[in-house]
């Protein structure tokens, strides 16, 4: 395997640059999907609605969506260790403020803001940028989908993390333990540090790379259903632990609830990422959205027990983020790697978009129903919406790269 576009400057391998990149998803993916966790004990800290800190997870993923095509696009510009960098001081800093927090005010700045900031300069869209550019097109599949896997690697493994944090040191200290390991970031990007330079495209501007993907159809249609897939995963994300207390599960399910989606969702991810490789891509993500709907509607509508938690969060687990590595791909194969991290990184803002309503929204049906039902049945709906809009997708560089293909 050799590094496309630029020789490998010493020690900084394939290997080691894969290594730190899937490193760096996972730590970089790991806090903050363990951040329902907090909502219980933080919003009765403080004696707020559920709706509080639900906003300001919304605003996280809304910021995070709008922040990733801006640190996309300077990464594209100057590489992406050095974003990262910055990335994972606004993340520890975020978690840390986050903790003291005593105003709605300063949580929506803290977990809101500077989390959402952090998350999208250090986490794994940035980390299938460096892939894309730095390693083999015949690799790409294979790195998107292990880079995404450690993502997942990370769900699991700070989701009963955070909860033993929480039962151990307290929720609050539980939160500056997680900004301390953020700070690992730094060290591990210095792995990604080859020059960041995508195959040559001659003659073509930022600009003109922006007005190319908006004027083609495939593309998208792509940005509209990967508004679904940030639905779904932020509501189940944020939402699954307080709905398990709602039904009467034990507290210590919530957790486990999102260990297993996430300890499934590397197998997902990776599966995915091979298959991107050897079979068409929105044929993948037609069976994915597809296959959520029906998972969703039978968790809903089965006797609820501990069992059928846990069946369903591997079940969703396989499906879970496994949107990510045929999704990227396609962004890849249809306008190459040069501007990837800015045109994924648009692709992320609607996916994002969708996570911010199902994170906020989700939160407001509650305080308003005092139940998740009926956003249980239109995540199903728009699951079916997401299926349907991917088939027409066509699978093919655009006409400037034709020729080269």
């Amino acid at each position: 395997m050799s590094v496309a576009g630029t020789a490998s400057p010493g020690w900084r391998t394939p290997l080691v640059i894969v290594l730190c990149g899937c490193t760096i998803s996972m730590i970089a993916f790991g806090p903050r999907s363990a951040m329902g966790l907090f909502l219980t004990p933080l919003s009765n800290e403080h004696g707020w609605s559920r709706e509080v800190f639900a906003l300001s997870l919304a605003i996280q993923n809304l910021v995070w969506g709008l922040g990733q095509p801006l640190f996309g696009a300077i990464a594209d510009r100057y590489g992406e260790a050095r974003v990262m960098v910055l990335g994972a001081f606004l993340y520890a800093a975020g978690l840390a403020l986050t903790a003291s927090a005593g105003s709605p005010f300063v949580l929506h700045l803290a977990s809101g803001v500077l989390i959402g900031l952090g998350i999208a300069g250090s986490a794994f869209a940035l980390v299938i940028a460096a892939f894309g550019k730095l390693l083999p097109a015949e690799s790409r599949s294979w790195a998107f989908g292990i880079g995404m896997a450690s993502g997942s690697l990370g769900q699991f493994v700070f989701a009963p993390l955070g909860q033993a944090f929480i039962g151990s040191f307290g929720w609050q200290n539980a939160l500056y333990l997680f900004a301390v390991i953020a700070l690992a970031i730094p060290f591990l990007a210095i792995g990604l540090r080859a020059p960041a330079r995508g195959q040559a495209v001659a003659g073509q501007t930022f600009g003109q790379a922006i007005s190319e993907a908006f004027g083609h159809r495939s593309y998208l249609l792509l940005v509209s259903g990967f508004f679904v897939c940030g639905f779904q995963v932020a509501f189940i994300t944020v939402h699954m632990p307080a709905y398990l207390n709602d039904i009467g599960m034990p507290a210590y399910l919530g957790a486990w609830s999102l260990a297993v989606i996430g300890l499934f969702n590397v197998v997902g991810a990776y599966s995915a990422g091979i298959l991107g490789g050897r079979m068409p891509k929105r044929s993948i993500l037609c069976w994915i959205y597809g296959l959520r709907s029906l998972a969703i509607a039978a968790f809903i509508m089965m006797p609820a027990s501990p069992a059928s938690v846990l069946t369903f969060s591997a079940v969703i687990g396989l499906l879970w983020l496994s949107t990510v590595p045929p999704t990227s791909g396609l962004v890849a194969v249809m306008f190459g790697p040069r501007y990837m991290g800015t045109l994924f990184g648009i692709v992320f803002l609607s996916h994002q978009l969708g996570s911010f309503i199902g994170v906020w929204l989700g939160g407001y049906a509650y305080a308003r129903l005092g139940s998740y039902d009926l956003f249980w049945w239109l995540a199903i709906a728009m699951g079916a919406f997401a299926a349907i809009v991917h088939y027409p997708i066509r699978e093919a560089p655009v006409a400037r790269l034709a020729p080269a293909e």
